[in-house]
C-alpha cells in the first residue's frame, strides 16, 4: 500500500475542471465520488456555466493521494479534465492570533456552506512590477493593505463565504480563491469592492473566473447532460 501523503495542518485542495465525452458514465463518477466521501474527503461538486468547463469537483482532504485516487476515478468515469488548480488551506501570516474557532475554520472548512449555491473561482497572484512589487514591501506595509482588504470582505459577511487557498509552489498561481453566494449578485457584489482596496488595485493579478452553482452530485450530473 502507498503511504499516505498529508500535510502537517490544513487540507489539501483540488479543483477539477471537466466536461463530458461521449463515454462519460454517471453512476462511474458517482462510483469515484463515494469512493472519496468514504475515505473522508469533502466534494463540492458544481455546474458550471459558459464555454470553459461543465462541471467543477472541488476536493478537500489532508492526504493529497485521496484527491490524485477522486481525479483517477472522474477520469475513468469518462469526464475530460481540462482544467485544474493545486493548493492548500493556510492561516496566512497576517491572520496569526486569530480565535482558535475562525481559524479552524480557514484550515479544515466544512463545505459547501448551506443557502449559498452560488460558486465562482479565480486565481491570483502579488505583482512583482518595479514599482508594484509586494513583496519589497516591509511586513508592517503588507499587513497594514491586508487589513484594509480584509475589512471590506467582512461587509459581505452573511451573503459570502470566501475560501483562499495557497498554491505558490503547488501550481501557476500563488493563491486560488472560491466564493460561495446567496446568489450571482453577490458574487459580483464582493470581487467588484474588494477590487478598489489599495492590495488589489495596486498590487493583486487575477486569473481567469469560472462561475458555476452548486447542487449534489446526481443534481448536477441529472441537469448537465
Amino acid at each position: 500500500m502507498i503511504e499516505p501523503v498529508e500535510i502537517e495542518q490544513g487540507l489539501v485542495v483540488l479543483h477539477l475542471f471537466c466536461v463530458r465525452t461521449p463515454g462519460s458514465d454517471d453512476a462511474a463518477v458517482l462510483s469515484a465520488l463515494k469512493q472519496a466521501d468514504e475515505a473522508g474527503a469533502q466534494v463540492v461538486t458544481v455546474a458550471t456555466f459558459g464555454h470553459k468547463s461543465q462541471l467543477c469537483f472541488m476536493g478537500l482532504h489532508p492526504d493529497a493521494w485521496v484527491l490524485r485516487d477522486l481525479q483517477t476515478g472522474l477520469e475513468g468515469a469518462g469526464l475530460s479534465i481540462v482544467d485544474s488548480f493545486v493548493s492548500i488551506t493556510e492561516l496566512s501570516e497576517y491572520a496569526l492570533g486569530l480565535p482558535a474557532e475562525m481559524a479552524e475554520m480557514r484550515l479544515n472548512p466544512k463545505l459547501p456552506p448551506p443557502g449559498k449555491p452560488a460558486w465562482c473561482f479565480y486565481p491570483m497572484t502579488k505583482r512583482r512590477n518595479p514599482a508594484q512589487n509586494w513583496y519589497e514591501l516591509s511586513f508592517d506595509e503588507r499587513k497594514e493593505l491586508m487589513h484594509e482588504h480584509g475589512a471590506s470582505g467582512r461587509k459581505f459577511a452573511g451573503r459570502i463565504v470566501q475560501l483562499v487557498t495557497s498554491s505558490t509552489g503547488l501550481d501557476d498561481w500563488e493563491w486560488g480563491v472560491t466564493l460561495f453566494g446567496t446568489d450571482i449578485a453577490a458574487l459580483k457584489d464582493t470581487v467588484y469592492t474588494m477590487r478598489y482596496d489599495r492590495a488589489s488595485a495596486i498590487y493583486a493579478e487575477f486569473g481567469p473566473f469560472v462561475t458555476g452553482l452548486v447542487g449534489s452530485a446526481e443534481e448536477i450530473l441529472s441537469r448537465t447532460r
